[in-house]
């Protein structure tokens, strides 16, 4: 077998979104186009053909370029090869470790969604066709070492996932939904919630949900060129769809209005008895706070109307399409309105899209292994699981050390300068605080 690079994007896509089992976005030609336009990374594509001159096995491979012309290459979620097919794959790693080695790397990356446990929506383990230690071992007996089982989002791509299989019935789907998931979604159509397909016009908006996102949650995500890029590439060959979930403030309140106006109808009458009995009290109570209640919403949605303008768009998620698989790639939710789960109606409108477009795979794309309640991330662990999913682990990140000084110095030095770079700078500005 002979080792290529610089594959022709048509034949490199060809052969990844038609791989039986390592198909994934983050392998795809595109992943390495952006790579490169958004954050500066320098992607190769690689592979090993046959004899026919047939791909058996590929990789986009991402250079980062370090000060004193040092690199570090990553696979993200690579490589695209049977990885129980050990002759195979010890004959990619070693060509490819020759090339990277050629360009002063320090080290490769690689984390590939190598399945290590899988849970079904009732927790029961699923058992495996195949035994994920012997690709651990593997790919250890080739030099790769491991980083741990890290139980959060510690590493370049999340170590845990929910998975949806779409193959199925929408009514098997939807049966595995969480009793108030099924609720929450009914909820939201039931007021109206509109969900279509943004286009680049939109990437504004759903950048400000992503912002007033991570501001909740506290988590720093990326700018709006970064969307405007990913859209941008994606989109030349649709492998990415923007749903925009939106509430008209006008629909609801006319609604809220109209049923108020028949729970008053209903009311009166019993408010005119003399003595009313207990049945009769107990209804009225419930008319009087059903109404109440009518009214805190209307205002509600009166003063977000005002704000915000109308309709609104509350909910706003990024999904990543490539082969026949697809993920949840960015979800932004507005601070407003919370009460009508635009959320879950717009999750499950793409759900039920990518059902319809012969979607065999939806994959949530992160969650966490430490399932503390007091973890932050729990509560996103637990939206997800709602959709009945089955629970996914991976088997983790590798690296391929080429230069052991080097990464000795990257690894650990450099993070520990760094941190008391930060120390020392807090402290400064402690300083001028406290003089000030």
């Amino acid at each position: 077998m002979k080792f290529i690079t610089d594959i022709d994007k048509n034949q490199y896509d060809n052969f990844v979104k038609n791989h039986p089992t390592k198909a994934h976005f983050l392998q795809s030609y595109a992943w390495g186009e952006f790579s490169h336009a958004a954050r500066g990374l320098i992607p190769h594509y690689v592979g090993l053909v046959n004899e026919d001159d047939k791909l058996v096995c590929a990789s986009l491979l991402l250079q980062k370029k370090l000060p004193l012309g040092y690199s570090y290459f990553y696979a993200p979620r690579g490589f695209v090869i049977d990885f129980y097919a050990t002759d195979l794959l010890t004959e990619f790693v070693k060509k490819v470790k020759e090339y990277v080695s050629k360009k002063r790397a320090i080290f490769l990356k690689i984390d590939p969604d190598i399945v290590y446990r899988e849970y079904d929506y009732e927790d029961k383990e699923v058992p495996l066709a195949k035994n994920p230690q012997e690709v651990f071992d593997h790919l250890t007996s080739l030099g790769f070492r491991h980083l741990g089982f890290t139980k959060n989002f510690e590493t370049m791509q999340p170590r845990y996932t929910f998975r949806i299989d779409l193959s199925k019935s929408m009514e098997e789907i939807e049966s595995k939904f969480s009793k108030t998931t099924m609720q929450r979604i009914n909820k939201g159509k039931s007021l109206g919630c509109k969900v279509r397909l943004g286009d680049e016009n939109d990437i504004e908006e759903f950048n400000h949900l992503m912002e007033l996102t991570e501001a909740r949650k506290d988590f720093i995500s990326h700018d709006l060129n970064y969307y405007k890029k990913l859209f941008e590439i994606y989109n030349r060959d649709n492998h990415m769809d923007l749903f925009m979930g939106s509430i008209d403030c006008d629909e609801v309140i006319n609604d809220y209005q109209r049923e108020k106006e028949e729970l008053l109808k209903t009311l009166k009458p019993l408010e005119e008895l003399e003595n009313p009995s207990k049945s009769n009290k107990t209804k009225m109570n419930e008319l009087t706070k059903r109404i109440e209640k009518l009214d805190e919403y209307i205002v509600e949605y009166r003063e977000a109307k005002e704000k915000y303008g109308n309709p609104i768009t509350l909910s706003s998620h990024v999904i990543m399409e490539y082969g026949d698989k697809a993920w949840v790639l960015y979800a932004g939710n507005h601070n407003v309105l919370t009460s009508s789960y635009a959320n879950y109606t717009t999750y499950y409108e793409h759900i039920k899209y990518c059902h319809e477009h012969k979607i065999k795979m939806y994959d949530q794309f992160g969650t966490i292994g430490d399932l503390d309640e007091k973890n932050p991330r729990y509560g996103l662990h637990l939206f997800k699981k709602k959709f009945g999913g089955d629970y996914v682990e991976f088997l983790g990140e590798f690296d391929l050390v080429t230069n052991k000084f080097m990464y000795f110095i990257f690894t650990k030095l450099v993070p520990l300068y760094r941190k008391v770079i930060r120390n020392i700078t807090k402290l400064k500005r402690g300083g001028k605080n406290g003089n000030s």
